[in-house]
């Protein structure tokens, strides 16, 4: 029977928790989740190290939102962010660096990549905002990461599956594709089955109501960018085990 593994992108160590008790066998630690994802704080990655028994912890490297073109400062601060999550116990790193021309950055991931020697390396979504989707494959296998995260360069992974179909057939087993973005339990099985591809990375989030009796609804914590405070988004136990019910319904074996 195919083997799957899933991932879940957890935006707190409360949605890590949920993610371990709905039987995720990994979850990516990120901040920021409204920029795409930015690195975790210490306390995050250390509290969350502590609670996750059975779930493998991955964090990922990135400084900022935006771009994937890295200044000499925010290199240094990626190099000792991957210090810091090793020291704390993760069991992988995830990052992504382009070219001012959108070709994957192969001396910085270089050294990236040694600074992480020991721990599992993901590139992350950078490689949906890259110039050459086939060229990158054939990069970041020979820089020797063991997963690349992608939609397919699409919105969303369901509308990417034809570029993944396309690259999971060119990487023939060199390397993991992890579909992202949008995966859910509605549409994990049709992904699966028309790429190939076995890991799978979702959030598997609903709001939930914060607990505050008193609300000041005139003042926000953005200024001019209004957000709901309100409520947040946080993974659920039974949303992971939806998704991972929708898959294992074809094949129940998934592994680490």
């Amino acid at each position: 029977m195919k083997k799957y593994c899933f991932e879940i992108c957890a935006n707190s160590v409360e949605s890590c928790v949920a993610a371990q008790a709905g039987g995720a066998d990994r979850v990516e630690l990120c901040a920021g989740i409204p920029e795409g994802g930015t690195t975790p704080s210490c306390g995050d990655i250390a509290t969350a190290r502590e609670l996750l028994t059975t779930t493998r912890l991955h964090v990922i490297i990135r400084p900022r939102g935006g771009d994937f073109l890295y200044s000499p400062i925010e290199q240094r601060i990626m190099l000792k962010d991957i210090e810091t999550a090793r020291n704390l116990g993760a069991d992988g790193v995830v990052f992504g660096c382009l070219t001012p021309e959108g070709d994957i950055d192969r001396p910085l991931m270089e050294q990236l990549i040694k600074a992480a020697q020991g721990m599992s390396v993901t590139f992350h979504r950078a490689f949906d905002v890259c110039r050459d989707p086939h060229k990158a494959l054939e990069d970041i296998i020979a820089l020797g990461c063991h997963r690349i995260l992608t939609s397919g360069q699409q919105p969303t992974a369901e509308a990417g599956i034809t570029l993944l179909r396309e690259l999971q057939q060119q990487a023939q087993g060199r390397i993991i594709l992890l579909a992202g973005c949008g995966v859910n339990e509605g549409n994990i099985a049709r992904i699966a089955s028309q790429t190939g591809i076995s890991e799978f990375h979702f959030s598997a989030r609903e709001q939930v109501e914060s607990l505050m009796r008193f609300r000041n609804p005139q003042v926000s914590m953005g200024g001019t960018v209004c957000i709901e405070e309100y409520s947040r988004p946080v993974t659920t136990t039974r949303r992971v085990r939806q998704t991972i019910n929708a898959l294992q319904q074809e094949s129940p074996i998934h592994e680490q």
